[in-house]
């Protein structure tokens, strides 16, 4: 699935890289505790949903490899961090639903956790 159809799927809205909506997305970890990100083997294709919408994300992501994000709960995307997302060739899905709402719906619609 892509990160495009994730976004429709979660009623979301491109933040930053949208010339990337076509990326895929294999597998799903939700966090607001960016140690537990740290751990992360295979981050292929991986999608980060999280709560925490400030810089340390963004630069948890970069040290990860990780290169899709989904903040949860409304959150509102700094410019530094899109700045620094841009700078990392990543993609920022906002949506409105919470952490809880918007793993079930991903899970619902068959992309596995990572775990």
């Amino acid at each position: 699935m892509t990160i495009e159809e994730i976004s429709t799927l979660v009623q979301g809205e491109f933040v930053c890289g949208e010339a990337y909506k076509n990326r895929e997305v294999a597998k799903v970890f939700a966090s607001d505790l960016m140690s537990d990100v740290l751990t992360i083997k295979d981050t292929e294709g991986l999608l980060l949903l999280t709560g925490l919408c400030n810089l340390q994300s963004i630069r948890t992501c970069e040290m990860s490899d990780i290169q899709l994000m989904l903040v949860v709960r409304g959150k509102v995307v700094t410019d530094e961090m899109i700045e620094l997302a841009e700078d990392n060739d990543m993609v920022i899905v906002r949506t409105a639903f919470s952490l809880y709402k918007t793993a079930g719906i991903l899970y619902g619609a068959g992309i596995p956790a990572i775990y």
